[in-house]
């Protein structure tokens, strides 16, 4: 089955809110056997709905709508609904039952706005919702399957998850789909499709390959979809290709269910050991990233954050001479804050940053984008990596920090 995504609200269209219900349907929509072929996001207007659904109904079957469902006079959703299906708006009890229980459950009185949200479409299926006020709609109509949904993350999720999925399992017309990703580190997106085009170029018509690019990250994904070949046959097939793939790419990829702060400390935990970090150009970062996956404290045990010269002397305990010979953004500096962070925090990795994130500050020698890269390792050696990044300063330290990431990981994948 085919499907298209309409989001409604103006706040998406002037990137008040980011659209993450697209993505996160797109993702589930697929386990399901549903591809979803188009996502549009409209204003709250009449004519814009009214203009999506016609352009939808030509090239889909299940027409998926999230927002404009609310109390206020601007969320026109299920009335443009109803005219569209030439029916009425009736009340449903349940509805009207789930809103007067959250209003009594906080106290509040219910108001009339709030008691007009009970009233749907007379030809939908009610969607309750359990996590706020407005229910979801369910349609059948002329061959197609609608369902308008709120705009809340949480409350369309539960809807889906619920009972829209279950609907729509019970519909497929049996193509299996299987999806595999991995993470590539380091190597630019054109440069990878160079690498790999002679796999891409030999895989069947029912596989594809796409590029997710995020910095200095790249994700490959294998997408298999068919109606004549088993789950684990296409699994089997996407594992062939991909053993092809890393073949030629060697040990600069990782699993691609996992982040890589998450693979960092699953192989910490494996091993049993410890990190820590010294920081300066990414100005905590790095450990932000470590200290994002929980149970981190299993193995991050502390991180410096040395953002002056006389910090990285006070804290780091960093020659002021050598610093007034070479600078904060050399070889040297960034040797040092690993080996004597690692000996302060008493850890069996310490990864250090320097380097100038910009837009001022470089120099014809030390350009902007220039960052050193330092990890102290266990058996009391340290390796020092030279990067030059392109990009806005906040890119400069993402791919810092990820960087930073994949040399743990290839030390600990050894």
């Amino acid at each position: 089955m085919l499907a298209e995504i309409i989001t409604i609200g103006d706040e998406i269209l002037i990137g008040q809110t980011v659209d993450t219900n697209s993505a996160w349907l797109g993702e589930n929509l697929n386990e399901y056997g549903v591809e979803v072929i188009q996502i549009t996001t409209i204003n709250d207007s009449k004519e814009s709905i009214v203009e999506a659904l016609k352009a939808a109904e030509k090239r889909a079957d299940i027409i998926l709508m999230t927002g404009g469902l609310g109390p206020t006079k601007d969320d026109i959703t299920k009335n443009v609904l109803a005219d569209y299906f030439a029916v009425t708006l009736v009340e449903n009890h349940g509805a009207l039952e789930n809103i007067k229980n959250i209003f009594h459950r906080k106290g509040r009185e219910v108001l009339q706005i709030n008691v007009d949200q009970a009233l749907v479409p007379s030809n939908c299926q009610v969607i309750q919702n359990n996590k706020g006020t407005a229910p979801g709609m369910y349609f059948e109509e002329n061959g197609k399957i609608y369902v308008s949904m709120p705009g809340v993350p949480y409350e369309m999720k539960a809807m889906m998850e619920d009972v829209v999925f279950k609907k729509l399992n019970s519909k497929g017309d049996n193509y299996t789909i299987v999806h595999d990703t991995i993470t590539v580190v380091g190597i630019p997106e054109s440069h990878l499709s160079l690498a790999v085009e002679h796999i891409e170029d030999s895989l069947p018509a029912y596989i594809k390959l796409a590029y997710l690019p995020h910095l200095n990250l790249v994700r490959l994904r294998l997408s298999a979809k068919s109606n004549t070949h088993s789950a684990e046959k296409l699994r089997t097939q996407i594992k062939y290709y991909f053993d092809q793939i890393k073949e030629i790419i060697g040990n600069v990829w990782f699993d691609g269910n996992r982040t890589l702060p998450e693979l960092v400390g699953k192989l910490l935990q494996r091993s049993s050991q410890t990190i820590g970090t010294c920081e300066s150009c990414t100005g905590g970062f790095v450990a932000h990233q470590i200290t994002s996956v929980a149970g981190s404290s299993a193995y991050f045990k502390g991180g410096l954050l040395t953002y002056a010269y006389e910090t990285k002397v006070a804290v780091a305990d960093i020659n002021q001479d050598i610093l007034n010979k070479v600078g904060a953004v050399s070889e040297e500096v960034c040797a040092a804050m690993a080996l004597n962070a690692k000996a302060k925090l008493e850890v069996d990795f310490c990864l250090s940053t320097t380097g100038i994130a910009g837009p001022g500050g470089g120099t014809d020698s030390k350009p902007v984008g220039l960052v050193y890269i330092g990890l102290a390792l266990p058996d009391g050696s340290v390796e020092v990596k030279r990067c030059e990044f392109n990009g806005t300063r906040n890119q400069v330290i993402e791919r810092t920090a990820y960087m930073a990431l994949e040399i743990v990981r290839q030390h600990l994948s050894c």
